[in-house]
């Protein structure tokens, strides 16, 4: 979904531009789970065959280099974890700042309802859990049932075809950007360590550095991944977890176009207009032809704001590379294990799976309806709090968050088994869930139209 305010086109064909945009996103969002739910798969099985030791001894294979006289090392797992999702969640933050924009975080009149259902389902999940949890182990992991994971639970609504309506993807696409907000602001205020506050200094000049080039409308790619660097390594070093380094660094990626669409349009016209009198068929493109393509480019490239063709390029790679690595990395969790004090833990798996689908409806269903109630805002075309109780099981699908939370709040290894065992089968629950009561819902509006 890239969508960018233009001032200058007609509102009907910005519509129509929007709504494709949307659809293409949820495409791509929906074929990528099939690949992501795979390696999660092949996690889980390799984890518990026979071939199970080189599973482990791959994720805590060490190799690193060293800054002056830092030594940077870690596992390949940290890696996945502290360095390929840092750029997972600079893409989150590229999206954030997009919908703030202009998407569906714009104005209180469109953010109002997701925001709602958001926070409902960020409360629920964490008051359920550390009710069924109060005072045993494991209460450290809270956070874990309070993601959503937007791949999957776009995945789901795609199986059930054009009957669902697009206001209710939409919806939920807004309401997973405003879920990982929160996230991402739990991760940094409570799943932290110590903090180094000279290295965090150092850390916001260089974020400060990025601000101001940002306001003089100075943007030079290199300069910023090599300060976006930079400030990951000072938050690594600090205790600060460096995945929020990537949200933050993306809110200072410029949003303006360097030139305006009509301008774009009347040179691309030209250009066009200058090539036509001179196009040949050759097999090969001619030296001016070549020169006419580059300049189409450049100008294709001065249109896209910065942030916008950012996102762009690295959305395949997160959702195709960066992704499916981390659930290979992280869904191994071994079922026939045995651990220190097993019967004592195994009730957290299923506190997590628990908070996880019944905390998700409660909350999203119950302050959704609250909003609605207070006509503080209006259920989605089409949609009403039937369609909203179904989307709300979805929401119980965590994943990919729930599991790098679960990495932050554990570092006993069987308590992390066992709330990866929680995720998994409580995102199992709510997909099973989701799609059949939104089947049921979605076949008896049909047949009322």
């Amino acid at each position: 979904m890239y969508i960018c305010r233009s001032n200058e086109i007609h509102p009907r064909a910005n519509m129509k531009n929007r709504i494709f945009g949307i659809q293409r996103f949820i495409k791509n969002e929906a074929f990528s789970s099939i690949f992501l739910l795979m390696c999660a798969i092949i996690a889980i099985l390799w984890a518990n065959s026979t071939h199970s030791e080189s599973y482990f001894q791959l994720l805590h294979l060490e190799f690193g280099f060293n800054i002056e006289s830092k030594k940077l090392s870690m596992s390949f797992l940290h890696w996945i974890n502290d360095g390929l999702m840092a750029i997972f969640f600079f893409v989150i933050g590229l999206e954030i700042k997009r919908e703030i924009i202009a998407g569906q975080l714009s104005s209180i009149k469109k953010a109002i309802l997701p925001i709602f259902a958001a926070i409902g389902g960020v409360i629920a999940p964490i008051i359920i859990f550390i009710l069924l949890n109060h005072n045993k182990p494991g209460s450290e992991g809270w956070g874990i049932p309070m993601a959503t994971d937007i791949a999957f639970s776009l995945g789901i609504l795609t199986l059930l075809g054009k009957r669902v309506p697009l206001a209710l993807k939409v919806f939920l696409t807004a309401f997973a950007i405003f879920d990982d907000i929160c996230a991402v602001i739990v991760i940094a205020i409570f799943y932290s360590s110590s903090i180094s506050w000279l290295f965090l200094g150092i850390a916001t000049i260089l974020y400060a550095l990025l601000l101001v080039m940002n306001y003089a409308k100075i943007y030079n790619q290199g300069i910023f991944i090599f300060i976006g660097i930079m400030i990951w390594y000072l938050f690594f070093i600090s205790g600060i977890h460096p995945s929020i380094a990537g949200v933050i660094v993306a809110f200072t990626i410029p949003a303006n176009k360097k030139i305006d669409t009509r301008k774009y349009i009347s040179k691309m016209k030209t250009l066009i207009g200058e090539e036509r009198t001179r196009a040949s068929e050759e097999k090969f493109l001619s030296k001016p032809e070549i020169k006419w393509i580059e300049r189409m480019q450049e100008l294709t490239h001065r249109v896209m704001p910065a942030c916008q063709l950012l996102e762009k390029n690295l959305h395949g790679v997160v959702i195709f590379f960066i992704m499916p690595l981390f659930a290979l990395g992280n869904a191994g969790v071994q079922f026939l294990g045995e651990g220190p004090n097993s019967g004592e833990f195994n009730y957290l798996a299923g506190n997590i799976a628990i908070s996880l689908v019944f905390g998700k409806i409660i909350g999203i269903t119950m302050f959704s309806w609250l909003a609605v109630k207070l006509k503080i805002a209006s259920f989605p075309l089409r949609t009403n709090i039937k369609h909203i109780f179904g989307l709300s099981c979805l929401g119980g699908f965590g994943f990919t968050m729930s599991l790098f939370i679960n990495n932050l709040a554990f570092t006993d290894k069987y308590l992390e088994n066992c709330a990866k065992m929680g995720i998994l089968g409580g995102s199992l629950i709510a997909a099973v869930l989701g799609y059949t009561v939104l089947r049921i819902i979605l076949k008896n509006n049909i047949e009322k139209e």
